[in-house]
């Protein structure tokens, strides 16, 4: 069974609060803000919130995990339109 790959709007609005606690991406940073956007860099994020205890931002990356390079490219720069 394959999981749904979320779409730009769905994700938004926990882009949105994430920048609201956060000047820059906090764990996301390299994929948001950087625009490191390969699978690897995003399963880095993955790990590293889950390190720092950041549910919020394990949550987000793991969504984002499952999006296409061009929808995590198109996310990170709305990310600054917003």
């Amino acid at each position: 069974m394959s999981v749904a790959k979320p779409t730009i709007p769905e994700i938004e609005p926990f882009v949105r609060d994430l920048y609201r606690r956060s000047c820059v991406g906090c764990c996301l940073h390299i994929v948001l803000d950087d625009g490191n956007i390969e699978d690897g860099n995003v399963k880095f994020c993955v790990e590293y919130a889950r390190e720092m205890g950041h549910a919020e931002c394990e949550k987000l990356a793991s969504m984002m995990l499952l999006m296409s390079k061009t929808q995590r490219k198109k996310l990170g720069a709305r990310a600054y339109a917003s």
